[in-house]
């Protein structure tokens, strides 16, 4: 039965057109169109033996995209323990399995329901087995096989970007790389040549080139120049099949940029430039700008300018402006229209990075001359010196004169020029200079021990146009003449004991002198001729500038002198000969064996206790001060106010003002004191008005103190009364005329005098009328009346 089998197998496998199973060793570009059957066996071994005749029974083939209406056949399974009569079923299972493959469970006809891509799946794994439908048991083991998708070219190849950018060096050799594309093709590589991707270049030609098998874009054109077009656009087609018709295909763009190098020399766009200056340009400012074009850019075209030669080589200077490559021309010295109006330059202009490539194409640097004129301003005089120093000595008589400043103008005008001194510098008006030739002469005193040196400053200005000003220092320096006696160094009280013995030192003098000695000083101390021969002491010079005291006698008595005062003669040795007089105060004092004092009449001697001229002023001072507080205080407390009267925000009673004229309202205080209504006590029976002088002098009534609690109309009402029958009181009404308040105003006259006589005439009802701020003068005087009738 076995040997049946195999032999079975091996007929459907030679029989093309019954079976159609595709050996893997073999390769062919379709399928045929007879029925594909995978025949189930039990026998594995056999299975196993058939594979190593290199045929592979458990797999199919299918294309991959099918466009059919109907289902895409796959295969056929078949086991040869199938009898036709519908006793087995095939079953089905694995990848796609019941989805993308169904199978006929009585033929075993296996059929694609969907159109495959290969690209999404090349491979499916399924499993078949056939089993007894009555008893539902496998007939045989289950057996594995695989579909394999066929590819066909149904994808065009893809660039990795949809635009390259690249860049080169401009002038770059022909073959000079630039950039790499890459496509790919989603295709089968192994399946002929539907994922073989040529290159060709549609775009860019004849200045790139591509090789068609890697990609690669060189340069295909010699010394291309930026400066002439700068930017490249290149179309690379990538097309499959080898590039044969029929394949498919995919474009990209390559943008490249030609980079700069330094291949363009600096030139100047004119030979020559013109510029003017005036002459008082100040030092480093610019006088033009000149400018050598560079087609190159960045760091190619930086450009360094120099003079290289001419007459203004030493005038002038010129640097870089980094920001726009320009050449600035500056002034390195002073210039001068008097001495020289024209100067000419050769100006130079180099690449400062130059590529030794591009040797060959000449020198990288270009010249230009400049012309540079320099015009005439009026300038200020000038000093034949920058300063002047002058000497004088300080005995020199009043408006002698001690130098002379000179100042020209130099300007072709040679306008005159007049001098000053700067009275800022000369406060003192010591000098004065002759405006008309600059001659400095004195006009105070001079004195060199006060100041030595005399710094003033000299103005020389054009007569025509005084703006037009130079100034100078002047230094002048006071000689010394011997006009100061010496003197002593420092003021000399000593003292000579009682018991002190003939000859003996009791002080050593010494002397300066403030005038100047250019051999040093040599001064001679001497008694003055009155006390030489009647003193009690002797002096004797000790020919170096000191000078000694002795005792001349044995004893002294300070109960009968106890002070003497030797006057010393000091002398110096310059001419003329200046001297002085001086005195030495000697004080008795009693001593003890050894010379040591004890006690004197000088006790400030012993005990330098006093105070100072400085410490006494201080004090005096700080009493004064203490005085001037306390006198401030005291006069302040009398001056202190008064505790207000209306203290409670509940005292509505008015202010009572007294009015000796019509005018001045409720601002007009001065009549009446407040102070007063509230506190009848605190009157000054002295006091008179202070607004009306009075013509005799009265002394006042001393009238009845009103009680604390009473009322201020009450108050009033009495003082009215006492007032009315005082024989003293003084008139207090005056006539005034104003322009709107008299008769014929509306208002009438607000005069008292041409009132009525007595008060009982007067009605007061209209104030009634008058609204609620005359309601309390209303209220008042409507009580008055109704007293009166009652």
């Amino acid at each position: 039965m076995r040997t049946y089998h195999c032999f079975w197998l091996l007929f459907w496998a030679g029989q093309p057109h019954q079976s159609f199973l595709t050996p893997l060793s073999k390769r062919t570009s379709g399928f045929p169109e007879k029925e594909k059957v995978l025949v189930l066996s039990g026998n594995s071994r056999q299975d196993l033996h058939r594979s190593k005749r290199s045929w592979m029974w458990n797999q199919f083939f299918l294309l991959e995209e099918y466009t059919g209406t109907d289902y895409q056949y796959v295969g056929k399974l078949h086991s040869d323990q199938d009898k036709g009569d519908g006793s087995l079923k095939y079953i089905l299972s694995g990848d796609g399995a019941g989805d993308l493959f169904i199978i006929n469970e009585n033929t075993g006809d296996i059929q694609a329901t969907k159109r495959l891509d290969r690209e999404e799946k090349p491979v499916y794994i399924l499993r078949a087995q056939a089993i007894n439908r009555r008893t539902g048991r496998p007939v045989e083991p289950e057996s594995e096989f695989i579909i394999k998708i066929h590819d066909i070219n149904d994808n065009e190849p893809m660039f990795t970007k949809d635009v390259y950018n690249a860049s080169i060096p401009e002038m770059s050799d022909v073959g000079t790389f630039v950039v790499q594309v890459t496509a790919t093709d989603a295709d089968d590589p192994t399946y002929g040549n539907s994922a073989k991707v040529v290159y060709s270049i549609l775009q860019g030609q004849p200045y790139f080139s591509v090789e068609s098998e890697t990609g690669i874009i060189k340069t295909a054109l010699l010394n291309m120049d930026r400066e002439n077009r700068e930017q490249y656009q290149v179309v690379i087609q990538a097309k499959d099949m080898g590039g044969q018709m029929g394949g498919l295909s995919g474009t990209t763009t390559v943008n490249i940029t030609l980079t700069d190098v330094n291949d363009n020399p600096p030139r100047f766009p004119q030979s020559t430039y013109q510029f003017r200056a005036p002459e008082s340009t100040p030092l480093d400012s610019p006088v033009g700008r000149i400018k050598a074009n560079d087609a190159d850019v960045d760091e190619n075209a930086e450009i360094e300018y120099s003079i290289t030669e001419g007459d203004g080589y030493d005038m002038f200077g010129i640097t870089t402006d980094k920001d726009t490559q320009e050449g600035i021309i500056t002034v390195k010295k002073a210039l001068d229209f008097e001495s020289k109006n024209l100067y000419i330059l050769k100006v130079e202009a180099t690449n400062t990075h130059v590529d030794p490539r591009f040797l060959y194409l000449g020198p990288f640097k270009d010249s230009a001359t400049v012309r540079i004129q320099v015009e005439d301003v009026d300038e200020p005089p000038m000093f034949s010196r920058p300063a002047y120093i002058m000497e004088v000595k300080e005995d020199v008589p009043l408006n002698s004169i001690i130098g002379t400043v000179t100042a020209q103008d130099p300007d072709a005008a040679k306008n005159p020029v007049k001098y000053s001194v700067d009275r800022h510098t000369d406060m003192d008006r010591v000098f004065n200079i002759n405006s008309g030739n600059g001659s400095i002469f004195t006009s105070k005193p001079l004195d060199r021990e006060t100041v030595l040196w005399h710094n003033i400053t000299v103005i020389a200005a054009e007569i025509n146009n005084p703006k037009q000003s130079s100034r100078v220092p002047v230094f002048i320096k006071v000689l010394d003449v011997n006009d100061n006696a010496p003197e002593f160094a420092m003021f000399y009280e000593t003292f000579v004991c009682e018991n002190a013995k003939a000859e003996q030192l009791i002080q050593t003098l010494s002397a300066v002198d403030r005038d100047d000695s250019y051999n040093g000083h040599q001064f001679s101390f001497s008694l003055a001729p009155e006390a030489a021969s009647s003193s009690n002491f002797t002096l004797q010079d000790n020919r170096d500038n000191t000078a000694g005291i002795f005792t001349r006698k044995t004893r002294y008595n300070r109960h009968e002198t106890s002070t003497y005062f030797l006057p010393v003669v000091i002398s110096d040795n310059d001419y003329p000969i200046q001297s002085s007089t001086e005195t030495v105060t000697i004080r008795v004092c009693a001593c003890d064996h050894r010379g040591k004092m004890l006690s004197c009449n000088a006790e400030a001697l012993i005990h330098p206790t006093g105070l100072s001229t400085g410490a006494l002023i201080a004090i005096l001072l700080c009493i004064i001060i203490l005085l001037v507080t306390v006198v401030l205080f005291a006069a302040l407390r009398r001056q202190r106010k008064k505790e207000p009267l209306i203290i409670s925000k509940e005292d509505i009673r008015d202010n009572i003002v007294s009015y000796n004229d019509e005018g001045g309202g409720e601002e007009d205080t001065q009549a009446f004191d407040i102070g007063t209504l509230r506190n009848p006590e605190a009157i000054d029976d002295n006091k008179l008005r202070r607004d009306i002088v009075p013509e005799a002098l009265f002394m006042p009534r001393r009238t009845a103190t009103a009680r604390d609690n009473t009322d201020v109309r009450d108050f009033i009402n009495q003082r009215l009364k006492e007032n009315d029958i005082d024989p003293t009181a003084p008139p207090y009404d005056s006539l005034a005329t104003y322009a709107y308040e008299g008769n014929g105003s509306v208002a009438e006259s607000l005069s008292s005098l041409e009132s009525v006589t007595t008060d009982g005439d007067q009605d007061y009802d209209y104030l009634s009328d008058w609204g609620p701020r005359f309601k309390k003068l209303a209220d008042m005087y409507g009580s008055m009346d109704s007293d009166k009738d009652s």
